[in-house]
C-alpha cells in the first residue's frame, strides 16, 4: 500500500469507475468527467485536504481509498473521513480492503487525528463484514439533499 502517484492515472481509473458503478454511478448516471478530473487533481494539490492510497501487487493496482481531513464541532483536532474504498473484485477477500483502511488509520494517527469514520450503503454486506472487524458502527443514519 502506498500513496497515489500522478503516473497511476490509467491504473486508478478502472478502480474509480468500478467504485462508482458499485454505487450506481455509471452510464446515464455516471459522474461528469470534470468531477473525476477535479478529484484527480485535488490528490496532488498541497492546498487540498484530500488524499489517496492504493494497494499494489506486482505493479498492478488492486484497490484504492480516498480520504480527507476536516474540522469538527466536537473535537479540537481534525477528523478523517474515509470517503471511498474499493478493491478489484478479483482481489477481494485477500486483505486489500483491510490494508487500505489500516493505511488511512496510520496516516491519520501521524497527523494527530484520533477519529476516522466512513459510511456505506446498507446493502454492502461484504464490506460491512470487514468494517465490523476494524471499526465500530455507531448507529447513525445518513440524510442528504441536493440544494
Amino acid at each position: 500500500m502506498r500513496p497515489l502517484q500522478e503516473t497511476d492515472l490509467s491504473a486508478w481509473t478502472p478502480l474509480w469507475d468500478g467504485y462508482n458503478a458499485f454505487y450506481g454511478r455509471e452510464g446515464e448516471t455516471a459522474l461528469a468527467p470534470e468531477i473525476t478530473q477535479t478529484t484527480w487533481h485535488r490528490f496532488f494539490d498541497p492546498a487540498e485536504p484530500v488524499f489517496a492510497l492504493v494497494a499494489e501487487s506486482e505493479g498492478r493496482l488492486l484497490g484504492l481509498t480516498h480520504y480527507l481531513y476536516h474540522r469538527s464541532t466536537t473535537r479540537i483536532e481534525l477528523t478523517c473521513y474515509l470517503q471511498d474504498l474499493f478493491t478489484d473484485p478479483a482481489a477481494r477477500g485477500k486483505g486489500v480492503g483491510r490494508a487500505l483502511i489500516e493505511g488511512v488509520y496510520e496516516r491519520a494517527k501521524t497527523e494527530g487525528i484520533k477519529r476516522v469514520y466512513w459510511q456505506t450503503h446498507t446493502t454492502n454486506a461484504a464490506g460491512r463484514l470487514l468494517y465490523d472487524k476494524v471499526a465500530q458502527h455507531l448507529g447513525f443514519i445518513v440524510y442528504s439533499r441536493e440544494v
